[in-house]
């Protein structure tokens, strides 16, 4: 069988090289987990916005995509488009505060660009930026700062 030192020499062979890698293997075990994370939250809000998406397409009176100077709008049209409105700042806030972090990785400066862009077009819109005091009453504070600001750059 094996001697004292043999096995003095494994216990010392384990606690170098496996301890570490066994540390090193969950390290890279939660990454993964947290990335898959933040892979199905990114997944679920751009699923989010293909159903706002849906909506938008369902109200085409409402010229919600068209490059056209907007229309005058009838009491039922205003009230849809108010409520349109309220949804996609709804679901930018959501993505704001599940998404959006001061020091970002590159995968996660990347997937807050893109909700940043739809902020961004959404702005763009002078009835938007103009309802936007309204929708932003009683949202998250810091969200309605960013997008305050963002809307001013765009306006």
């Amino acid at each position: 069988m094996f001697e004292l030192e043999t096995w003095e020499l494994l216990s010392y062979v384990v606690t170098v090289i496996g301890f570490p890698l066994a540390i090193g293997v969950f390290i890279f075990e939660q990454r993964k987990a947290r990335e898959n994370e933040e892979d199905e939250v990114y997944q679920l809000l751009s699923d989010n916005y293909q159903e706002f998406l849906k909506i938008a397409l369902a109200n085409p009176d409402l010229r919600l995509f068209s490059g056209e100077k907007a229309i005058e709008l009838n009491q039922p049209q205003r009230e849809r488009i108010a409520i349109v409105f309220e949804m996609l700042v709804s679901l930018f806030e959501r993505a704001y505060l599940l998404l959006y972090c001061e020091r970002m990785t590159p995968m996660q400066a990347r997937r807050w660009s893109s909700w940043e862009d739809y902020m961004r077009d959404w702005c763009r819109r002078p009835d938007f930026r103009a309802a936007l005091p309204a929708l932003l009453k009683g949202e998250d504070p810091e969200f309605a700062s960013y997008l305050e600001a963002l809307a001013a750059k765009q306006g």
